[in-house]
């Protein structure tokens, strides 16, 4: 058995939004790495082995305290958390009305709440408590055209450190991952409901200095070392995994020849 394999034996974690995208290539990789693994969807069907399902809806606080007891349950604890479930957002500050950018904060940002204060008196009976929040590059770069999903993830990026503080002198220890455009089941959609995709997609692939989007996978692997015990002397950490976009200025690409 790898190192790799043993690195979470004993470790029982939830994800929400575990049922596809980022939340599903997680929690694949912890049970692959040993844990114990819930995934908490709206629609939770159809999950591999080991991974067990439970239905939840962020937005919803009694189903939110119920989801996340029936996982301690399952799983005799909670040690990590990974807050992943989230909904995007398109367009200017123009653009959402009132009761779209109340939903978006609701299960972006309240959703995280919510589901983190269920699962605190687990995590602080835990020897190895973890939270890892996915927030975006949206939280620190202005993006064109995501007025209202900015404003969720910069609210994400900021109750992550203050979270880290609060909890940090319990042992619970909280960070973040802000992933670039991720080749997701979402973005897919996105891309399909454009009037070019296919230069969308050269877009979203061009502003990102690897020239290519973060797979899932990617931002999987950072998750699991940020909620990994061998991190423990890491909290109130940001970890980029954006191909670059959060520190690098390439000059203009050279034509080609």
């Amino acid at each position: 058995m790898s190192g790799d394999r043993r690195e979470f034996d004993g470790i029982a974690a939830v994800v929400t939004g575990g049922a596809s995208g980022i939340g599903l290539a997680t929690a694949t990789l912890l049970a692959d790495r040993g844990a114990r693994v819930a995934c908490l969807d709206v629609r939770p069907e159809g999950l591999p082995e080991p991974l067990l399902g439970l239905a939840a809806d962020v937005t919803d606080d009694a189903g939110v305290r119920a989801a996340v007891a029936a996982a301690a349950d399952a799983l005799g604890g909670i040690d990590v958390l990974v807050n992943n479930a989230g909904i995007g957002a398109q367009g200017t500050v123009e653009a959402n009305s009132d009761e779209e950018w109340h939903r978006v904060l609701d299960v972006n940002v309240v959703g995280m709440a919510r589901v983190t204060r269920a699962a605190l008196p687990h995590l602080r009976a835990s020897a190895h408590a973890a939270v890892v929040n996915t927030c975006s590059i949206a939280a620190s770069a202005g993006l064109p055209q995501r007025a209202l999903y900015s404003a969720s993830k910069g609210a994400v990026q900021a109750l992550t450190l203050a979270m880290a503080a609060d909890h940090v002198r319990e042992g619970i220890r909280v960070t973040c991952v802000n992933p670039g455009t991720v080749d997701t089941p979402w973005v897919r959609r996105l891309l399909d409901a454009a009037d070019d995709p296919a230069g969308e997609l050269a877009a979203l692939q061009a502003r990102q200095p690897t020239g290519r989007l973060v797979s899932a996978d990617e931002v999987a692997a950072a998750i699991a070392y940020l909620a990994s015990p061998r991190a423990g002397a890491t909290t109130g950490t940001v970890l980029a995994v954006d191909g670059g976009m959060h520190g690098l200025r390439l000059p203009p690409a050279p034509p080609p020849t």
